[in-house]
Parts: C-alpha cells; structure tokens; sequence
C-alpha cells in the first residue's frame, strides 16, 4: 500500500500495491503493521457496504458526535465515487477543510478519515458499491450532519446531486451541527 497524507490532518489516500501476474493481481486493502508504520492507530471492528442504483446519488455529509466519533476506510468496490472528508475538528489547524478523491473499481484506491471528520460522497456511475471498515462500531442515536452544499464549506462536487434522502437533505448547516 502507498500511503499519501492529504492536507488535512490523518487523512491519508492510499493507493494498491499490486502484485500482478497472469491470472490477475493480489492486493492489500488493510494491513495494521502497515498502517501503525505510517503512525496511524486503527483496528477496524465493523464493516458496512453501501450501494447506490443511480449515478449522482449522494450520501453525507455524516459523523458521530463526541466521544462516538467513527473513523472509517472507505473503498468503492464497484462503479466510481467521488469521497469527500471535511475536518470538524474546531482546534484543528484545517478546521472546515475538505479533501475530495475519486475511488473506484478501476483505481483501487481508498481513503482513510480519521476521527473528527464528516464524511459522505457522490456516486460517478450506477450501480456503485462503497465498503468501509470502521472504528469504533456504530452507536445509534450519535449520528450527526450537515448541508452537503453548507456555502461555509463549500465543497466543490463534480455534478449536481439527482437522488438525495429526506434525511440527507434536510441537514442544518455545520454550524448548527457543531451547536
């Protein structure tokens, strides 16, 4: 694995190292000596997969609130999607950043968000399928969001969102959020 920091803090692209040969190739999508190397602390305990039918579906943006924060390895598995993780953390030097990236089948790659970030995404094909290994499992009634298109994030997303949930769309602002 290739391990690439992003601008905001504990984010991190990592992108496969494959070994290839005539039936194919093999991968790692998780390894904790590999990632305790690159000084990051996660032991995944659930894994969840979401699929979208429609290109433009959006999902986010979500988190957990203290001390339920959820930190995530995300990696699309079928079709294409762009991620994106924004920094909520208030005493973070990126405090309201976000990183977008695009994963996909083709690509392989996946993104690691760490505790203190939202996350959510939009799907770049139908059919597209999202897995995730996350820290710590989920906790219901912590779950927390904010506007996909709050103007004081402004996250620039690739295409206009086609299918979003009732749930999803009727998030408050960060600022709110964070209240």
């Amino acid at each position: 694995m290739i391990f690439t920091e992003t601008e905001i803090q504990g984010v991190y692209l990592i992108e496969p190292y494959l070994i290839e040969d005539e039936r194919g190739y093999f991968t790692r999508s998780y390894c904790q000596q590999e990632f305790a190397d690159h000084g990051i602390d996660f032991l995944p305990v659930q894994s969840n997969v979401s699929y979208s039918k429609t290109k433009h579906t959006l999902r986010g943006m979500h988190f957990h609130a203290a001390p339920f924060e959820e930190t995530k390895l995300v990696r699309c598995s079928a079709g294409a999607i762009y991620d994106v993780a924004v920094d909520i953390r208030p005493d973070s030097l990126t405090f309201k950043k976000w990183i977008g990236v695009n994963l996909s089948r083709q690509n392989g790659c996946e993104l690691f968000i760490p505790a203190g970030c939202a996350h959510g995404f939009l799907t770049l094909e139908a059919d597209s399928e999202v897995s995730y290994q996350m820290y710590p499992a989920y906790t219901p009634g912590h779950d927390r969001g904010f506007q996909w298109n709050d103007p004081d994030i402004a996250i620039d997303w690739p295409a206009k969102p086609q299918v979003i949930s009732a749930r999803d769309d009727a998030l408050e602002p960060l600022s709110e959020a964070l209240a």
